[in-house]
């Protein structure tokens, strides 16, 4: 199997792989992410300008952040010329109430169009929604008007739902939401091997769920980070796979850019035109600039 991430440094020519234009358009329509924290705002402000207008830019719904923080992102992400993805953390919501409550706070700032249904981190739920399923279910998306829905996917599974599990959620949230006449995309958990990928992608098209996937991949970062994020989020991350990567053991200081997982699956693709509708959603560990300033390079090269 071939390195599916590329290496900076004295190497990196001679592992190059050479950029399609299948690739290039992959990259095209990308999203991203940010927090509600003020220096993500910041951040996003400062690189808006390698942004393309009309971009996806999801907002989280962390633990230490406040309603005040999600909608004053939201409403940035808007008025820089972006399209606000708010995302509703199912566990984390105390109540209907605090859930209308938020979703009437976008309205006001016109950013409910696009969410992100996602159960989240908390053992034990905060209130009446266990997942995003029964959120889906209870009707209030569409009452503030909610017209599309992300959901999560794991390509590479998750370290505490078994996988049988997260294949029928998959399935019913979908059924759920074209029940509910709602548009959906499967927003997916960061990957770095295009094999368990296009098995995942293979999987939910042969359940016949024909929504558009967005793959989450790690923006250029630092490969201590990427691999600290990875063990986090349940992303295989020891020796072997390191090596198997193209990671180098040896200096973890450098950095590493998904160039060539990106072309890789780019031609896995289109040897297989069943994968459907497929981009990219970008996680920002490197930052959002050196995310956007990759991105612009890479479809102009």
């Amino acid at each position: 199997m071939t390195h599916s991430w590329q290496r900076k440094g004295p190497l990196a020519m001679a592992h190059a792989t050479p950029t399609t234009e299948s690739a290039k358009r992959l990259v095209e329509g990308y999203s991203l992410e940010i927090t509600g924290k003020e220096k993500d705002v910041v951040g996003l402000t400062e690189a808006a300008s390698l942004i393309p207008a009309g971009t996806k830019v999801n907002v989280t719904f962390l633990g230490n952040e406040d309603l005040p923080m999600r909608v004053a992102a939201a409403k940035a992400v808007k008025e820089l010329g972006f399209v606000p993805v708010p995302h509703i953390s199912a566990r984390r919501i105390a109540s209907q109430a605090q859930l209308e409550e938020f979703l009437s706070a976008l309205a006001e700032i016109g950013a409910t169009e696009h969410v992100f249904a996602v159960g989240g981190d908390p053992a034990t739920p905060e209130g009446p929604y266990p997942d995003a399923l029964t959120m889906i279910r209870s009707g209030v998306l569409q009452q503030y008007g909610v017209k599309e829905v992300s959901i999560a996917g794991y390509p590479e599974g998750h370290p505490d739902i078994a996988t049988d599990v997260l294949w029928q959620h998959l399935e019913d949230k979908s059924a759920a939401l074209k029940d509910a006449g709602l548009d959906a995309v499967i927003l997916t958990q960061f990957s770095f091997d295009t094999d368990p990928v296009m098995a995942w992608i293979k999987g939910v098209r042969d359940r016949g769920i024909d929504t558009q996937i967005r793959l989450g991949t790690p923006g250029p970062a630092g490969i201590k980070r990427l691999i600290s994020f990875a063990s986090r989020f349940g992303v295989g991350a020891n020796a072997m796979i390191v090596k198997k990567y193209g990671f180098s053991l040896t200096n973890l200081m450098g950095s590493a850019g998904p160039d060539k997982f990106v072309s890789d699956l780019a031609a896995l693709f289109d040897a297989d035109p069943s994968v459907g509708a497929v981009k990219l959603h970008m996680y920002t560990f490197g930052g959002l600039e050196a995310t956007a300033t990759w991105a612009r390079d890479f479809i102009a090269k």
